[in-house]
């Protein structure tokens, strides 16, 4: 039988994702292309921002 991996966190996949845009982007010359691996980037910054926050919110109203 198959072993499944453990599953992993959003901020696992968020930050394995931003590595592989990186290094795709250190091999691309200035361009069209360039500029949409760039503005996926951006777009991967505000996500991990946004989570952040909705985390740090979720923390505060957690009943103790």
């Amino acid at each position: 039988m198959r072993r499944r991996s453990e599953p992993h966190t959003f901020e696992q996949r968020l930050d394995a994702h931003r590595l592989r845009l990186e290094h795709e982007l250190s091999g691309l010359p200035d361009g069209h292309l360039r500029d949409s691996v760039l503005a996926r980037l951006d777009q991967l910054q505000t996500a991990a921002e946004m989570y952040g926050f909705l985390m740090l919110r979720e923390e505060a109203t957690a009943p103790r």
